[in-house]
């Protein structure tokens, strides 16, 4: 797309990109190319150091994919370094850009992320893109570190309506919406026998994906006691889990184990590359996303860009991205509600859900952020 040489805009983000890796990495980069494929000067701001090793909960925090040699990535920032928060405002202001953009999304980052929006230029228009304010796992300083950050910034932009319900208590600096886009690197749809195939796993059975980091707000144990349903069991249902623990898998082996539900899960506790995750979505016929809180969720995302069914709970703001029947349906966060959801799902016809999907997902495009963005901030 062409635009007039006294409208382009040079642009930063801050935040998570290349080589960490992760949804909110992956959707910085997208949103980085949007705004360059729109003809917009863009600069990725990423961290040297992210989480020091003895606060990360995962395996690693770095991606095994290369680089994408069309966006520029900066290593600038070391989340728990004053004098590196001071040089990388520097370096910003040295660019002189017209607008900077803060993704926030854990009030640990807070000091860093709040410290060089407070050192940046006056002129420069900073808006913060916030996945969460309200954190799911509460901590006794997270409003007041959340209200640091807030205090430097311009102006706020929500991925759900939740959080921008969330924004509107903390604060009366303007805000605005867009729904959680579509990122797209994910790769194109997989046929699901070549999916099955791919993943070692049985070409008649039938399969829900469970996909993403694993942490306790996201009910996974609520799930797995679902599928231990009489009813379930006698569907011969399988569950796919995807995604690296952030937590003991205790519970969940103690839960498996109970219900004789080794042969029903297969259990595959790693990060995904991004290389494979159109066969996880390809594989299976429902994702679900039993959260007992939520504001939005890049899965959601995934499943309606893979055009398969999801099932959602009605927890903050997940059912904002589905339509119930037509895209996916909704429970309530407890095991006979998704238990019953399920049940429904597979006595439909599926071939609506996919003819929905098609045409509902058109509306979560990077451009459309970007064209929202602009005019929502008068940028």
């Amino acid at each position: 797309m062409e635009i007039a040489e006294d409208n382009v805009k040079k642009i930063v983000v801050l935040g998570p990109a290349h080589p960490f890796r992760g949804g909110i990495a992956d959707t910085n980069e997208a949103m980085a190319r949007a705004f360059k494929n729109q003809g917009h000067s863009v600069d990725l701001i990423t961290f040297s150091v992210q989480y020091p090793s003895f606060l990360f909960p995962g395996k690693s925090q770095f991606s095994d994919e290369p680089a994408p040699k069309e966006l520029k990535i900066h290593r600038w920032m070391h989340s728990m370094n004053p004098f590196s928060w001071i040089k990388t405002a520097i370096k910003i202001n040295k660019m002189k850009p017209d607008v900077v953009i803060i993704r926030y999304w854990l009030p640990l980052m807070a000091p860093c992320l709040g410290t060089i929006a407070w050192l940046l230029n006056g002129s420069v228009k900073v808006i913060g893109l916030t996945d969460n304010v309200i954190p799911h796992e509460k901590r006794a300083l997270d409003k007041a570190l959340t209200k640091y950050f807030m205090a430097h910034c311009d102006a706020f932009m929500a991925l759900s309506k939740a959080v921008e319900d969330d924004l509107k208590s903390l604060t009366d600096k303007p805000t605005s919406y867009f729904p959680h886009p579509i990122n797209d690197q994910l790769g194109t749809p997989v046929e699901i026998t070549e999916a099955k195939l791919h993943l070692g796993l049985k070409a008649e059975d039938t399969f829900l994906l469970f996909f993403g980091f694993i942490r306790r707000y996201k009910g996974l144990d609520l799930l797995l006691e679902a599928m231990a349903d009489e009813r379930i069991k006698a569907l011969g249902l399988k569950l796919i889990i995807a995604g690296e623990s952030y937590e003991s898998m205790d519970l969940y082996s103690l839960i498996i184990d109970k219900h004789k539900l080794n042969d029903n899960v297969i259990l595959q506790n790693k990060f995904i590359p991004a290389s494979e995750v159109p066969y996880y979505f390809g594989a299976t016929d429902l994702v679900t996303q039993t959260y007992r809180s939520a504001t939005q969720s890049g899965i959601t995302q995934m499943a309606l860009h893979f055009e398969v069914p999801a099932l959602i709970t009605k927890v903050g703001g997940l059912n904002e991205f589905i339509v119930e029947g037509r895209t996916g349906l909704f429970c309530e966060p407890n095991p006979e509600s998704i238990a019953n959801a399920i049940l429904e799902f597979f006595a439909m016809d599926h071939e609506p859900f996919k003819k929905a999907i098609r045409e509902e997902k058109q509306r979560f495009s990077w451009n459309a952020f970007v064209d929202h963005f602009l005019i929502s901030f008068n940028i």
